[in-house]
């Protein structure tokens, strides 16, 4: 009996034994499985609100990047209003300089009329041709062998003469005076040079070195008279000139006034009687190694009409310094003038002129600074024409 009992009691015991494991083992599991779902939720949670978050900031920079370009479109917009309205300005500051210019031009002609003169040319009478430019050849009465030159090279002859005024607006002509002598030799040889080529404009002046800044007055003041041009321009016999890349760049500026294009410069004003340049008025230009003002250099300039009809309103009270350039730059003192300064209309001759060309930077005008102009120009001016011309079709296809 008593065998049986403790028997008993070892049964009992590993039973409540094995009870305990299989409870552990249940808890055991029981804790894996809600420590992984209490884990992995977390986990997907955060992956969503992680995706949720770089979407929320592709839209932020998608957003800026639009509202950036519609503020660089506006931004855009308003910069090319704003220059719109600049350059409506610049053609109304000019039209109103023209039309004051004219205005006073015609009061100038009305008291001269009503004091008993007459104008400057006989054909004031007539309308006024209109024109974009209007070319003067500075020459002299010893020069024919230059002109034929010119004529030879970059200066259309005959019809072609004719056809380049009528269909582009650009005049050219040989600017000359008459000698002392009434009805001289002289004269009579550029009568019956004219009546082959009919290519002079006769100014009421007498011909003389030095008595170039009289002249510059009278060739703006004759051809203001006669033609309604937008540019005026001045260019010396024995210079290049390529037409095209001319009225190219003077286009470029039509729409603004009181315009003064040339290769500016300021020499040192030269006292000594005994050098080329000699100023007899230096002393006007203060102490003694000073320099002129600003103006463009003599061998060719243009100025726009406005400027153009201001000499010839003032022309009797202009006052005339010993060089043209000089003279010139002088009447613009004090006045709202745009000073161009044009590089390319003082190109050097071959190899200057012709490296340009092929750097395709073509030259508007080509001479020699050494000579004031092209030297020996009558022997080397189709060389020049040859290596550095644009080609003769350049000025039928420029855009003026």
């Amino acid at each position: 009996m008593m065998m049986k009992g403790k028997g008993g009691a070892v049964d009992r015991r590993s039973s409540a034994r094995w009870r305990m494991l299989l409870l552990c083992a249940f808890c055991f599991g029981l804790g894996m499985l809600f420590t992984d779902r209490f884990w992995t939720a977390p986990d997907t949670s955060n992956h969503i609100m992680s995706q949720r978050r770089r979407q929320d900031r592709e839209l932020q920079l998608i957003s800026e990047d639009c509202n950036t370009k519609r503020k660089h479109g506006e931004d855009k917009d308003i910069m090319g209003e704003v220059t719109k309205t600049h350059e409506a300005i610049q053609l109304l500051d000019k039209s109103i300089s023209t039309l004051q210019m004219e205005l006073a031009a015609k009061r100038s002609t009305l008291e001269l009329l009503r004091a008993g003169g007459s104008p400057v040319t006989s054909e004031t009478s007539q309308p006024r041709k209109k024109a974009f430019v209007v070319i003067g050849v500075n020459t002299a009465f010893s020069s024919r062998k230059r002109r034929d030159s010119v004529r030879e090279t970059w200066m259309p002859q005959g019809a072609k003469l004719q056809q380049l005024e009528d269909q582009k607006g650009i005049v050219i002509r040989f600017t000359i005076g008459h000698s002392a002598a009434s009805n001289s030799i002289l004269d009579k040889a550029i009568d019956s040079e004219d009546a082959q080529h009919r290519d002079f404009l006769r100014l009421d002046h007498v011909e003389g070195y030095h008595e170039l800044s009289a002249k510059t007055k009278i060739f703006f003041s004759t051809a203001v008279g006669i033609w309604d041009a937008d540019f005026y321009v001045k260019v010396d016999d024995d210079v290049h000139v390529n037409l095209g890349m001319l009225a190219t760049t003077l286009a470029r500026h039509k729409s603004k006034p009181r315009t003064y294009i040339g290769c500016m410069k300021s020499g040192p004003v030269l006292a000594d009687k005994n050098v080329k340049y000699h100023e007899p008025e230096y002393w006007k230009f203060g102490e003694e190694g000073n320099k002129y003002f600003r103006h463009a250099t003599g061998q060719i300039y243009a100025i726009s009409k406005d400027l153009a009809t201001y000499i010839s309103i003032n022309q009797p009270i202009l006052h005339k310094f010993a060089n043209e350039d000089v003279s010139l730059g002088s009447w613009f003192i004090g006045l709202e003038v745009n000073h161009i300064d044009e590089r390319n209309m003082c190109c050097g001759t071959p190899p200057d002129c012709e490296w340009k060309g092929q750097a395709g930077n073509v030259c508007v005008a080509s001479f020699d600074w050494s000579c004031s102009g092209i030297c020996k120009s009558v022997e080397r001016i189709k060389e020049v024409h040859a290596r550095c011309g644009e080609g003769d079709s350049a000025v039928w296809s420029a855009l003026i």
